[in-house]
């Protein structure tokens, strides 16, 4: 079984386990698959709103996908949960992204 099926059936099973829906995201993700991702990571991310990986790294995805708008309103979102949660160091990360989308032209 892939890897996608087998977090599929753990969702099915335990719907509400952030880390299953984190890594289906990621893995939708490397696969290439921005767009099936983001919506994991939206789901992730209404059901637990102070999971700040997942802030990151959807921002990483749209960031990817040439999706800067959202990247970066996804990252303020997080840097928001980070500073909720007292997560310095995905503050930082987040941070050191938002400027260099903001960065870019």
């Amino acid at each position: 079984m892939d890897k996608i099926a087998m977090l599929k059936e753990i969702l099915a099973q335990q719907p509400a386990d952030a880390f299953a829906r984190y890594g289906l995201a990621m893995a939708y993700a490397s696969e290439g698959d921005a767009g099936t991702a983001v919506a994991e990571f939206d789901r992730l991310l209404a059901e637990h709103p102070d999971y700040t990986a997942g802030y990151f790294m959807a921002g990483q995805t749209l960031a990817k996908a040439g999706r800067t708008d959202e990247a970066k309103s996804r990252l303020r979102e997080g840097i928001a949960s980070a500073q909720r949660t007292g997560n310095q160091h995905a503050l930082n990360e987040m941070q050191q992204l938002l400027d260099e989308l903001e960065g870019q032209v």
